[in-house]
């Protein structure tokens, strides 16, 4: 009885993602074509590889082991097309990127633009959390992100390591310091991101181990607008250096904090099974254009 390919690549990214939905947002094809694909390998072979319908879907032992397989069988599959692939891709479409950080965006389409003009792109802005999340859902297919989970199925590359600092208002009685004394934080009012930043994170990490509170705390979410606020006056913030761009109302000061470790790695993040696409791999090569510029090694 021959098998068909295709039912049984729709199982395999179903039972990985643990959603008919989720696959079908990877493979770029509709949710009932998956779950058609699916009920006919079950009603061929007259078995059972999903208990019930319900999200997330729980595989029964006969589709476990059949998932077993199907790893082995896809890793194979793409080591046969990575061997006998040898000529070039034409590369067109559409980039799509997801970020957390709007300069290592900026640099990385200017980067693909510079080797693939005609190639179109499109940037989704987001805090971490959440723009790995459309990575997940497939709806962008590459995402820049600080320090990303770990996740069996997404591959990811070092882009960028930043360190945090102080920004403070161009008249702040700190301004002229070489370092900022990290307890100055309790005469200060504190400007944060909002919940799911990495950014607050580390900032609220750094100060509940040093066992400081600010005079004051105002979230206003958006770097843009903390940035103004700094630069307004309103209070100082906690950013990463790369965040800090050339300003004369605002003045950006190292920590008084040596010895601890204040860097933060952005990634290149992206689907395993993408891994030799066209336009993975126009990321990639813009992704080692960037990290050879200055200023952007991540060993530094």
């Amino acid at each position: 009885m021959t098998i068909s390919y295709q039912h049984l690549r729709a199982f395999h990214f179903v039972a990985r993602e643990g959603s008919v939905t989720q696959a079908a947002r990877r493979l770029h094809v509709s949710q009932p074509t998956l779950s058609k694909q699916i009920k006919a390998l079950e009603d061929r072979h007259q078995i059972a590889l999903f208990e019930g319908r319900r999200t997330p879907l729980q595989l029964t032992q006969t589709g476990r082991e059949l998932f077993e397989l199907t790893q082995k069988m896809f890793e194979t599959s793409d080591r046969i097309d990575q061997l006998l692939s040898h000529d070039p891709v034409e590369v067109k479409g559409m980039l799509r990127v997801g970020s957390d950080s709007p300069f290592l965006a900026a640099e990385l389409i200017a980067a693909v633009r510079a080797r693939h003009p005609d190639l179109q792109a499109t940037v989704r802005m987001a805090n971490a959390h959440t723009s790995f999340q459309l990575l997940r859902e497939a709806q962008v297919d590459v995402a820049i992100n600080a320090d990303p989970p770990t996740d069996d199925a997404f591959l990811r590359v070092p882009l960028h390591r930043d360190r945090l600092g102080a920004a403070l208002p161009f008249d702040h009685p700190m301004a002229e310091r070489a370092v900022y004394p990290l307890r100055h934080i309790t005469d200060d009012v504190l400007l944060s991101r909002e919940e799911g930043s990495r950014t607050r994170s580390a900032m609220e990490r750094l100060l509940d181990h040093h066992k400081l509170v600010p005079r004051a705390v105002l979230e206003m979410h958006t770097r843009e607008t903390i940035r103004e606020g700094i630069a307004r006056g309103v209070g100082m913030s906690f950013i990463y250096e790369r965040e800090c761009p050339p300003d004369q109302r605002i003045v950006f000061k190292p920590l008084d904090i040596e010895g601890e470790d204040v860097h933060l790695t952005s990634y290149l993040v992206y689907p395993m099974e993408r891994r030799r696409a066209p336009l993975t791999q126009v990321a990639l090569q813009a992704v080692e254009v960037i990290r050879l510029s200055v200023g952007y090694r991540t060993d530094k």
